[in-house]
C-alpha cells in the first residue's frame, strides 16, 4: 500500500472516529469540526471522504442548522457515486421540509432539488406544490427555484403535476423577491423550453419596473432579465419604460447596469423618435465609464459590451476616448479590448493624439501588446485617409527601432496601406528594403515579397533581394512559398531580362519538387500561362498583375443583423465572445424581436419566426386583472 492511500485512509478512520464516538459532545462541537474538515477535504477532490457517506448521513438528523448544512453539501457532492446510500437520506430531508423553522425548510428544499435522482424527483413533487404556497417568502423563493432545476431533470413531470401554475401564481406574489425568484424560474424554464414563452403586458411590465427599488441587485438582475419578454404596442408606451428605468443606470452593481442598458436597447426598437433614442443612449456613457474603476474581471465584462454597444452608437463615448487608454498594470486581455474600443472611436479630431498614445503603446516591453499597437496604427491609416501620412510617419519612426518584432509588424501593416493607397506612398519601400534583416516570420517574410514583387519597376535591385529570399524558398512555410512565386513571376513581367533566370528557377521548384498542392497547382498555372501568352504579355499582365479588391477595416466590424442579435444579450456570455448565445449554450434559443405595431420598419425582418403555445405567465397576468401585485 503507499504512503498517500495509507494516509488517506488514516485521515477518513480518523475523522469516522470523531463522527461516531460516544464521548460527550457539547452541542455537536467535535462533529462540526470533523464535518468541516471532510467538507474542506471534499472541496480538494479528495474522493476517499466518500467512505464515511454513512457515518455522515447518520449526522443529518442531529438537530443543528450547521451541521445539516454540511452534511447537506456532502450528499449533493457525492449522491452520484453513492445513489443507493443517498436514497436512505431521503426521509431524513422530507420530514425537514415540514419542520417548523422556515431555514430548515428551504435548505432541506434546496438539497433535495440539487440531487438529480429519479426517486428524489418523483418524491419532490407534491413538497413543491406545498412550499410554493408556503407562509414564509424565503421558502416560497427557493421553491420557485426548486421548479426550475425539477424541470431541467424532468420537465415532463413538471408539466404534469401543475408546478408551473404554481411558479405564475407567485408573480402576484405581494413579496418582491418572490416576485423575481418566480420571474426568474420561468424565464430559465421558457428560454430552454421548445413549447413555452414568457409573454408580459404593459401593465405588469410597469408593476416589475415598480418593485426594482425594493428588490437587491439579484432580484432586480432577474426582473431585468424578464422584462425582455414584454412586447411594447405602442412608440410612447416604449419610450415611457425606457425612461423609467434609466435610473437603474447609476447603481453601483455592474449587473444590473448592464441589464438596464440592455432592456432599453431592446426599446429602443419599438421608438419611433430618433431624438429620444439619441437622448437616452447618451445617458449609457457615465455609467459605462463608471464600470472602468471596478476590478479587472468587471472592467473586462464592462469594455466587452462597451465594444458591443458602440457599433451601434459610436457617438456616445466620442468625447472620452481618455479613459479607453490603457494603464501600466492593466491585464493583457483588458489592453487588447482597450485598442479595440479605440480603434473604433477613432476620428479625424482625435486620431493625433490617438497616435501619440499608440506611440507610447509600442515602447512597452510586452512583446504581445506592442505589435496590437503597431497594428492599431496601421489600421488607423487604413480608416482615416487624411490621417494615413501622419500613421505612415509613425510606422516609420517606430522602424527606426530596428525592434524586431517592431519591423515585421510594420512591415505587414504597410503592405496593407499600399493596397489601400497604390502608388501613393512608394517612397517609403527604401526603408524597409533596409530591414529585411530583421524578417524572420512567415507573414512578415510574406508581405515584404509582395511589396517587392508589387513595385519591381521601382526597385533597382528588386532581382537581387527576391533572389535572397530565394536562397531559402524549400525550407520556408507554405505562406512565403506562394508569395515568392507570385512575387517572381510579377517580376518578370515588368523587368522580363531581369526575372527570366529567376521565374525558371521557382517554377521548376514548385512544379517538380514540392509536394504541396496549392503551390505546384500555383506553379503550372504560371507556367502555362506565361508560355500560352508569350506572343501577347499583356494577357498575362492582366492576370497577374491586375487591379487588386480595395481592403478595408469595415470587414471587421459585426454585421447588422448579428449587432442585433447580441444587443438582446449584452451582459452575458454571448456578447463577451461576439456570438449568438445559440452558439455558446446548447439547447438555449436565440433572442429575437417580437412582432408589434409599434416595431420599426427597420427591425421589422428580425422579428422571431416561431410559434409557441400560450402557455404562459400571460394567461395569469390576465386573470389578475391587470394587478401584478396587490397591496
Amino acid at each position: 500500500m503507499s504512503d498517500a492511500k495509507f494516509f488517506a485512509k488514516g485521515k477518513a478512520a480518523e475523522l469516522r472516529l470523531e463522527l461516531t464516538s460516544d464521548k460527550k459532545d457539547k452541542n455537536y462541537t467535535r462533529r462540526k469540526t470533523a464535518l468541516k474538515r471532510i467538507v474542506a477535504n471534499m472541496t480538494m477532490n479528495n474522493n476517499e471522504m466518500i467512505q464515511l457517506f454513512p457515518d455522515v448521513l447518520d449526522c443529518i438528523k442531529l438537530d443543528s442548522l450547521e451541521i445539516k448544512k454540511m452534511c447537506f453539501l456532502y450528499l449533493i457532492n457525492y449522491c452520484r457515486l453513492k445513489p443507493d446510500l443517498a436514497n436512505k437520506a431521503l426521509p431524513v430531508l422530507l420530514d425537514d421540509l415540514r419542520d417548523r423553522s422556515p431555514l430548515i425548510r428551504a435548505l432541506s428544499l434546496r438539497t433535495v432539488s440539487c440531487i438529480p435522482l429519479p426517486a428524489f424527483n418523483e418524491a419532490l413533487v407534491d413538497p413543491l406544490s406545498r412550499l410554493l404556497r408556503d407562509p414564509d417568502p424565503y421558502v416560497r423563493k427557493t421553491a420557485a427555484f426548486g421548479v426550475a432545476k425539477l424541470w431541467a431533470s424532468d420537465a415532463s413531470m413538471v408539466e404534469k403535476s401543475g408546478l408551473i401554475e404554481g411558479v405564475n401564481q407567485l408573480l402576484v406574489d405581494s413579496n418582491p423577491t418572490v416576485v423575481s425568484a418566480g420571474l426568474a424560474a420561468l424565464t430559465d424554464i421558457t428560454d430552454k423550453s421548445e413549447g413555452m414563452k414568457l409573454a408580459i403586458g404593459y401593465q405588469d411590465a410597469s408593476k416589475l419596473v415598480q418593485i426594482l427599488g425594493d428588490c437587491n441587485e439579484w432580484s432586480q438582475t432577474y426582473i431585468l432579465s424578464a422584462l425582455m419578454a414584454y412586447t411594447p404596442q405602442d412608440p410612447a408606451e416604449a419610450l415611457l419604460m425606457a425612461e423609467r428605468l434609466s435610473p437603474r443606470l447609476q447603481h453601483s452593481n455592474a449587473s444590473v447596469v448592464l441589464g438596464t442598458i440592455r432592456v432599453i436597447l431592446y426599446l429602443t426598437h419599438y421608438i419611433s423618435d430618433d431624438s429620444a433614442i439619441q437622448g437616452l443612449v447618451k445617458r449609457f456613457g457615465p455609467p459605462l465609464v463608471t464600470l472602468l474603476s471596478k476590478p479587472h474581471e468587471i472592467q473586462y465584462v464592462a469594455l466587452r459590451n462597451c465594444f458591443l454597444i458602440l457599433q451601434q452608437y459610436p457617438q456616445i463615448l466620442q468625447n472620452d476616448i481618455k479613459v479607453f487608454f490603457c494603464k501600466y498594470n492593466d491585464p493583457i486581455y483588458i489592453k487588447v479590448t482597450k485598442l479595440e474600443i479605440i480603434f473604433l472611436l477613432a476620428s479625424e479630431d482625435n486620431i493625433k493624439e490617438i497616435l501619440r498614445e499608440l506611440r507610447e503603446y509600442a515602447s512597452e516591453i510586452d512583446v504581445q501588446f506592442v505589435r496590437k499597437a503597431v497594428r492599431a496604427i496601421g489600421k488607423l491609416a487604413i480608416k482615416i485617409d487624411t490621417a494615413a501620412r501622419d500613421c505612415i510617419d509613425t510606422l516609420l519612426d517606430l522602424v527606426a527601432t530596428r525592434v524586431s518584432y517592431i519591423v515585421q509588424e510594420a512591415t505587414v501593416v504597410i503592405k496593407n496601406i499600399f493596397r489601400k493607397y497604390p502608388n501613393k506612398y512608394e517612397s517609403i519601400i527604401s526603408v524597409l528594403c533596409k530591414n529585411l534583416d530583421s524578417l524572420d516570420e512567415p507573414e512578415a517574410k510574406a508581405a515584404m515579397v509582395w511589396i517587392i514583387g508589387q513595385y519591381a519597376d521601382r526597385i533597382e535591385n528588386s532581382d537581387e533581394l527576391l533572389d535572397e529570399f530565394l536562397f531559402t524558398f524549400k525550407e520556408e512555410t507554405i505562406e512565403v512559398q506562394l508569395a515568392l512565386l507570385t512575387a517572381t513571376v510579377k517580376l518578370f513581367i515588368q523587368r522580363p531580362a531581369k526575372g527570366q533566370e529567376l521565374v525558371l528557377q521557382v517554377l521548376k521548384w514548385s512544379t517538380e519538387e514540392t509536394d504541396n498542392p496549392d503551390l505546384r497547382d500555383r506553379g503550372y498555372m504560371y507556367w502555362r500561362l506565361l508560355s500560352s501568352s508569350s506572343g501577347n504579355a499583356d494577357i498575362t499582365r492582366q492576370v497577374v498583375m491586375s487591379e487588386k479588391p480595395a481592403i478595408s477595416v469595415e470587414s471587421d466590424k459585426l454585421d447588422v443583423r448579428t449587432i442585433e442579435e447580441l444587443s438582446l444579450n449584452i451582459g452575458s456570455l454571448s456578447s463577451i465572445y461576439l456570438k449568438p448565445v445559440s452558439q455558446i449554450f446548447k439547447g438555449t434559443k436565440a433572442r429575437h424581436l417580437e412582432q408589434s405595431p409599434a416595431l420599426r420598419r427597420s427591425d421589422s425582418n428580425f422579428e422571431s419566426p416561431g410559434f409557441y403555445q400560450n402557455y404562459t405567465a400571460a394567461n395569469y397576468f390576465s386573470t389578475t386583472g391587470g394587478d401584478l401585485l396587490s397591496d
